[in-house]
C-alpha cells in the first residue's frame, strides 16, 4: 500500500493528489495504455505517463485542459464529455478517475461507459466523492478533518483550478450498491479525506 503523498507532485498536496499513490499502486506493470478521465490540471496523467507508454487525458472544461496541455506533449489531450467524445482508442489497460464521477449527469450510464472503456483484463480505478448518510460515514469524515489538518500543515494545501461540484448527489451507500451491481467483483473502500475507492478488473474473456 502506498504511503500518503507517494507519487505526488513535489510541493503540491490536496485531497485528490493524496490518492495518486493509491491509483499508481493499482497500475499493472504490463499496462501499455491509460485513460485519465476528468484529467483537470493533468497531474495524474503526467504520473501515469512515467509508467505507461500511451496516456490520454480527457476533460470537458476547455480552459483547464489548455493548462494541462502545456505540461506535456507526450500525452494526448482530448476535450469533451467522456460520455460522447470520440477517443483515439476504444479500450484501455487502465482507466483512472479521481473526483470526477460525481459530475456525471447519469451516474449509472457514466460508470457503464468507464467499464466499456476498460480493456478485457484491464483495470478501472475510481477515487470518488459522495455524501455521508450513516454514522460510519461521519466517523470517517471526522478522521478526514484530522488528516486534513495534519497533512496540510506538513505539505501545504494546493488549490487546483479545475471546476468543483461542492455537494455530490449520491451517498456513499448508494455508490457502494451501484458499483457492486454494475462492476461484479469490484473492491470497495471508504477512504478518509472524504473519498472512496473502487478497484475493478474487467474479466479477460
Amino acid at each position: 500500500m502506498p504511503t500518503p503523498h507517494e507519487g505526488s507532485p513535489p510541493n503540491r498536496w490536496n485531497h485528490n493528489i493524496h490518492y495518486h499513490g493509491l491509483v499508481l499502486h493499482a497500475v499493472p506493470t504490463t499496462a501499455a495504455s491509460a485513460l485519465d478521465v476528468g484529467t483537470g490540471n493533468g497531474l495524474l496523467a503526467l504520473e501515469l505517463r512515467q509508467r505507461i507508454p500511451h496516456v490520454i487525458g480527457v476533460d470537458r472544461d476547455a480552459k483547464i485542459l489548455r493548462e494541462a496541455q502545456g505540461s506535456s506533449s507526450q500525452i494526448t489531450w482530448v476535450h469533451g464529455d467522456i460520455a460522447t467524445v470520440p477517443l483515439p482508442r476504444t479500450e484501455f489497460d487502465v482507466v483512472a478517475s479521481i473526483a470526477t464521477v460525481h459530475h456525471f449527469g447519469d451516474l449509472q450510464a457514466g460508470l457503464q461507459r468507464l467499464a466499456q472503456l476498460t480493456a478485457p483484463g484491464g483495470h478501472l480505478i475510481i477515487i470518488g466523492c459522495a455524501r455521508s448518510s450513516r454514522l460510519r460515514d461521519y466517523a470517517a469524515d471526522l478522521l478526514g478533518v484530522i488528516q486534513h489538518q495534519v497533512f496540510s500543515r506538513r505539505y501545504g494545501y494546493w488549490q487546483h483550478t479545475a471546476p468543483v461540484q461542492e455537494e455530490p448527489l449520491h451517498t456513499y451507500r448508494e455508490i457502494q450498491l451501484l458499483t457492486k451491481k454494475l462492476l461484479p467483483g469490484r473492491q470497495w473502500r471508504r477512504l478518509p479525506l472524504f473519498r472512496y475507492a473502487v478497484l475493478w478488473q474487467r474479466p479477460a474473456w
